[in-house]
């Protein structure tokens, strides 16, 4: 069994499973019988590219403070990865999601709560699909369960290996908009993308993500649907989100905003004390943007809070836009 040190540790490891080898960093140490909060980031970036914003937002720690934290790397995904070999076949988005009750079962961890962007959110709704008994709920970042269709694949298909592949992927994380004005964030993007992930494995990632619609329309005749989910859900968009397959990252949307909404998505599962007042609680502003659009879907979410442990009866999907 992996050993856990303090809240703040961070331990890297690296798990075997049916379908290849998965990179995962464990943050803390299992809280009881809580489940553990499983993040999956998007495609073209990294647990850390996706979620270190996120996770080191200052009212975030009034969250994770009650979990044990799993960022799980897609395969040669992560920072410093070695490059796959050639012929290498990258596992299917069912694979992909087939590999996470190893890493679940690993740890021993007796059920999560997924955090999902993009590719990494249609993965963990897979997952909930196959293994509804180890996921409690999940928060599930611009998913898009369609996928491209076949002339775009090819498209993608036949520009190969080129250095332009971080500029046919930012179109996926960003709005037309965005890119455009090629604000600051973007250019951050594009050069970490190009630096810190290697560029043959994405590639890899890229070209499975895409042709997913065809691979399962060819063999089940199936296209994913969230109301086939047994478990809570919170399916969060960007505002400036990208038509259909485009995601937004999330440390470009208002960290604040989804950390609150976690907060209250947590407790309608009971999984957050709610009869205290906290800094978090305590930090809401008019100036949210979106304020009035998400007190609707709180007074939805919160129907079970009262108590600290256990899973609530919140079954229900709750939609927040950012």
């Amino acid at each position: 069994s992996p050993e856990f040190k303090s809240n703040c540790s961070l331990s890297e490891h690296d798990v075997e499973t049916p379908f290849g080898m998965l990179h995962v960093v464990i943050r803390g140490a299992p809280k009881g019988n809580k489940p553990a909060i499983l993040t999956y980031h998007d495609v073209g970036l990294n647990h850390k590219l996706c979620f270190n914003t996120f996770f080191n937002y200052e009212d975030m720690q009034e969250i994770t403070k009650h979990f044990v934290v799993c960022h799980v790397d897609a395969p040669g995904q992560q920072i410093g990865a070695s490059q796959l070999p050639q012929g290498y076949q990258y596992p299917t988005m069912d694979q992909l999601a087939g590999m996470l009750p190893t890493v679940v079962q690993h740890f021993g961890f007796k059920s999560i709560v997924g955090i999902g962007v993009g590719a990494g959110a249609y993965i963990l709704a897979k997952f909930a699909l196959i293994a509804p008994e180890l996921v409690e709920g999940l928060v599930l970042l611009n998913i898009d369960p369609n996928g491209k269709g076949w002339i775009d694949w090819a498209a993608t298909k036949l520009s190969g290996l080129t250095s332009n592949l971080p500029d046919t992927v930012l179109p996926h994380l960003f709005s037309q908009e965005e890119l455009m004005n090629n604000t600051e964030l973007v250019q951050s993007y594009r050069q970490q993308i190009n630096n810190t992930v290697n560029q043959f494995n994405l590639h890899l990632f890229w070209n499975m993500y895409n042709s997913r619609r065809d691979l399962e329309m060819n063999r089940s005749g199936t296209v994913l649907n969230a109301k086939t989910l047994k478990c809570p859900v919170m399916l969060v968009v960007g505002d400036n989100a990208p038509a259909e397959e485009g995601v937004v990252s999330l440390s470009s949307l208002f960290p604040g905003k989804l950390t609150e909404a976690f907060k209250y998505f947590l407790q309608g599962m009971g999984y957050m004390p709610s009869a205290s007042m906290t800094r978090l609680a305590r930090s809401r502003t008019a100036s949210l943007t979106s304020a009035s659009s998400m007190e609707g879907s709180r007074s939805r979410a919160c129907t079970n809070s009262d108590s600290t442990e256990g899973v609530g009866t919140v079954t229900h999907t709750m939609e927040v836009s950012c």
